[in-house]
């Protein structure tokens, strides 16, 4: 399998659904509980740049100019998700401050970071976890790094959690609504009928209607340019064998495979794929795959 999976970027529903702002102001009153003044000056400054997949981050902007709020999109759990805010916290600023202001020797005033993860993926996750850059510093000579620091808030947003923050955003509801019945479809439809499902359901009960309306081609163009399910394998396949290595190094190279192999059996039986497929991809016979799908092993 080749290891250099979906390096090819391209444009989210979620990015473009969130993309003006009326839906940003709509979208963070909800997550912060509070209420932007329709006369807040909202300013998207979303990054762009060919030197990452094409796109930097999913969502920044700022609000008065004293506010900047980068919002990220994960469908998997991404621990490092600090760092990468922290490289775009350094762009954004790059573009919204003149660069001879910083020689200045009076004090520049800058807006204050804001840093929001919404999860919506199908890994066991809670409502709120907060995620720290100082988690990932290394301990040297028995002293914390603590000079720099940059937290996360990381929110659930698949359909039944955070219930109050969704009812006050029409569209995040909306959003979590629409993944949600993509991922009921799909147990039974191709991908390409779920989405088509998904979108006649939600416009047939009021939800994202004149978004699917107008969009409703570029939104199954966008889900259906997912990675493979041979690049989804190898991905699950490698963060199971990383995670063996860094429980048990005592363990042999063979043990360590027959675990990796076992815990991508898992996460693809998560994911809806059959027996015999997840068979074939690990390598695992039927008979070890079925126990695992029963909870006997």
């Amino acid at each position: 399998m080749n290891s250099n999976v979906n390096t090819k970027h391209k444009a989210s529903v979620f990015s473009t659904l969130f993309s003006d702002p009326e839906t940003l102001r709509e979208l963070y009153s909800a997550i912060e509980g509070v209420d932007v003044p329709k006369d807040a000056i909202i300013s998207i400054n979303t990054l762009s740049d060919v030197l990452f997949m094409g796109q930097l981050n999913d969502v920044s902007f700022t609000i008065n100019d004293q506010l900047v709020v980068l919002i990220e999109h994960q469908s998997t759990i991404n621990n490092n998700i600090p760092i990468r805010m922290l490289m775009y916290i350094g762009r954004v600023y790059e573009k919204i401050i003149e660069r001879e202001r910083l020689y200045q020797k009076k004090l520049v005033k800058i807006p204050a970071p804001e840093f929001i993860v919404l999860y919506n993926g199908v890994d066991q996750f809670p409502d709120y976890k907060e995620l720290r850059l100082s988690d990932a510093f290394m301990n040297i000579k028995g002293q914390l790094i603590d000079s720099l620091e940059l937290a996360a808030h990381v929110y659930n947003i698949n359909h039944g959690r955070n219930p109050q923050m969704l009812e006050k955003s029409k569209n995040l509801d909306g959003y979590s609504i629409f993944i949600a019945k993509i991922r009921e479809y799909r147990k039974e439809l191709s991908l390409e009928e779920s989405l088509k499902a998904a979108i006649k359901y939600c416009i047939g009960n009021d939800i994202l209607v004149q978004f699917l309306k107008d969009n409703s081609s570029e939104v199954i163009n966008m889900l259906t340019e997912e990675p493979s399910m041979e690049e989804i394998i190898e991905i699950r396949f490698q963060e199971a064998l990383e995670e063996i290595r860094e429980e048990s190094l005592e363990e042999g190279l063979e043990q360590g495979l027959e675990r990796g192999r076992e815990k991508t059996a898992r996460n693809l039986i998560s994911m809806g794929m059959s027996i015999n497929d997840i068979a074939r991809a690990t390598e695992l016979p039927i008979e070890r795959i079925s126990s695992l799908v029963s909870g006997t092993s």
